[in-house]
């Protein structure tokens, strides 16, 4: 099974690295294979509301959302982190993220998600709701910890002080593990649920 984790960081070595490193701990552990992309130091625009990704099944800026993509689409689980800026995730990893997860057309049902954030003190709630909003959208169970998943720290490596911050993505990894292990034996005795055509209302008709 494998974890893809995007680092929403711009700091290689900073105290999101150190929270997903933690779980990647948990990860080795338990034989989950995973990959590290460092997306918040990479040069990613917004989305253009173009909507050619409607036709071609990717998005027309070819950039490294489309190499992150088929990635994402091998994953068994996604997990998403990010620094606290003014009570909200990295901006680069925002556009990457609403552009991946719209430009994409595979099916994302029961993908196991995650966000991870870490603030020097407040707004780590509003980012972690921020975050999940991807996965619940898509139709990707959320892992769950033994709290929100966030650590705090304000210098490089403070987050290592964080005891029940980290005890808290050791928790996460493990959880996040056993439930992506249940949706695959789910997977081979019943199948994904059912999926309706969509019903699209709008506002406005």
């Amino acid at each position: 099974m494998k974890v893809l984790i995007l680092n929403g960081s711009p700091k290689k070595n900073g105290n999101t690295a150190i929270a997903i490193q933690e779980m990647v701990k948990i990860f080795d552990e338990e034989g989950i294979e995973t990959e590290l992309i460092q997306v918040g130091s990479m040069m990613i625009r917004g989305c253009v509301s173009c909507n050619t990704c409607s036709k071609t099944g990717k998005c027309t800026i070819d950039d490294e959302v489309n190499k992150i993509a088929p990635k994402f689409e091998k994953a068994d689980g996604l997990i998403v982190a990010s620094p606290v800026y003014y009570a909200s995730a990295n901006a680069t990893l925002v556009a990457c993220l609403d552009r991946l997860f719209y430009s994409t057309n595979f099916d994302k049902t029961m993908k196991v998600g995650a966000s991870v954030v870490v603030a020097r003190r407040g707004g780590c709630s509003a980012t972690f709701d921020e975050l999940n909003k991807y996965f619940t959208l898509s139709g990707m169970p959320v892992a769950s910890s033994q709290y929100w998943n966030s650590v705090h720290g304000n210098a490089p490596g403070d987050a290592s002080e964080d005891l029940e911050g980290l005890q808290t993505m050791r928790t996460l990894a493990r959880n996040m593990t056993f439930l992506m292990k249940s949706i695959a034996l789910g997977k081979e005795k019943y199948g994904i649920p059912e999926k309706e055509e969509w019903i699209p209302t709008h506002f406005i008709r």
